[in-house]
């Protein structure tokens, strides 16, 4: 039985022998239009993203700082549990400002001090122009010569006058004699008398010229003081210890009369102003112990005093009627760091630093041991 043979596929893209070779077609140049939609692209997971380092050490550094904050505040807290009799308040170190300037109007030649310098009492800081006060003072010095010679031709103008007076009064007693005993007349003795006269006069009008002669003297010596006192208070210096906060003027400006050239803290007079209540401000003493605790460093006591406690209240209307606003009533109180350490620590001295004072307004309760700490040598 005749058998039909079975065609089996010819693998894709297998040639056969009697297929004809296949003809390769060149890239064609035409445009293709763009499909409608393109193909969403396949979502493919992301690999996993590594935290960065800084966050977690960011993070660190906050924990460490809370917990430090933390136990500063508990620190703060335990030294605010104080015993009746002492109390505190907020404030900020304070220096007395005083103002370097010029008493007469002139030019700035030179400056000797910069901002942040710490100078002491009679430190010269600054020199003004003393060219015009310099060339009047050789004018006056010549005037005090010229007055001195002055004074020596009025004295000698005196010896002169006293010698005749002395020779008037010679010749009226030479002829006294002469008239008594006839050789003489009566009008040669009134002729010498009046001759005495007027030596006496102008002896006494030479003693007026030295009188006048010496006031001269002494209006030219002054003037010459007067001179040279200004020339010196044309050097500027500091008046008490201290340190540079402003400089102001500059090398070659014109400044007027009081013309500020510097302003400087004053070191030996720093303080801190606080705000107490009238229950406790109504006990605080000038003179009365205090003690001041910085910010800055926590460790370190400063010995003080109460040097002012105000009169008048503030933070309060004027007219207070209830006994709740007499309450809210406060004063400020300015507590002064002992000027002894102060001149031992001039150069630590710092203003505007934050702190806490504390007061003892009962002289027989004792500070307690962590207010008793001695300040740092």
């Amino acid at each position: 039985m005749p058998t039909k043979p079975v065609e089996t596929p010819d693998p894709k893209g297998a040639a056969t022998p009697d297929d004809p070779p296949a003809v390769v077609e060149a890239p064609s140049r035409a445009l293709v239009p763009a499909p409608e939609r393109l193909p969403a692209p396949q979502n493919l997971p992301s690999p996993p993203r590594r935290k960065p380092r800084w966050r977690m050490l960011l993070a660190l550094a906050l924990i460490c700082a809370g917990i430090g904050g933390g136990g500063f505040n508990w620190w703060r807290e335990h030294l605010a549990r104080l015993p009746d009799g002492i109390v505190s308040g907020n404030g900020r170190i304070e220096a007395q400002e005083i103002d370097v300037d010029t008493k007469f109007a002139g030019r700035v030649v030179e400056l000797l001090a910069q901002e942040g310098d710490l100078v002491s009492a009679g430190q010269v800081v600054a020199r003004m122009d003393t060219r015009d006060l310099e060339a009047t003072l050789r004018k006056t010095e010549a005037q005090v010569q010229q007055a001195q010679r002055s004074l020596e031709e009025a004295n000698a103008n005196v010896v002169q006058q006293k010698t005749q007076v002395t020779l008037a009064k010679q010749e009226i007693d030479r002829t006294t004699s002469l008239v008594a005993r006839g050789y003489a007349t009566n009008e040669l003795l009134d002729q010498r008398r009046q001759s005495l006269n007027g030596a006496l006069a102008l002896l006494n009008a030479a003693n007026a010229r030295v009188g006048e002669a010496e006031r001269a003297l002494d209006a030219a010596t002054h003037d010459v003081e007067l001179y040279k006192v200004n020339i010196a208070d044309n050097t500027l210096v500091s008046p008490t210890l201290g340190r540079i906060q402003y400089r102001i003027a500059n090398v070659g400006e014109v400044l007027p009369v009081g013309g500020k050239v510097f302003t400087l803290l004053d070191i030996s007079d720093v303080y801190m102003d606080v705000y107490l209540p009238t229950a406790q401000a109504g006990r605080a003493r000038v003179g009365s112990e205090a003690r001041i605790i910085l910010d800055a460093w926590p460790k370190f006591i400063v010995p003080a005093h109460v040097s002012f406690v105000a009169t008048q209240a503030q933070f309060t209307p004027k007219a207070v009627e209830t006994e709740d606003e007499r309450d809210k009533l406060m004063f400020r109180v300015k507590v002064r760091v002992d000027p002894e350490l102060l001149l031992a620590h001039a150069a630590e001295v710092r203003t505007g630093l934050p702190g806490r004072a504390y007061v003892r307004i009962d002289p027989k309760v004792a500070w307690p041991a962590a207010l008793q700490a001695a300040p740092s040598k």
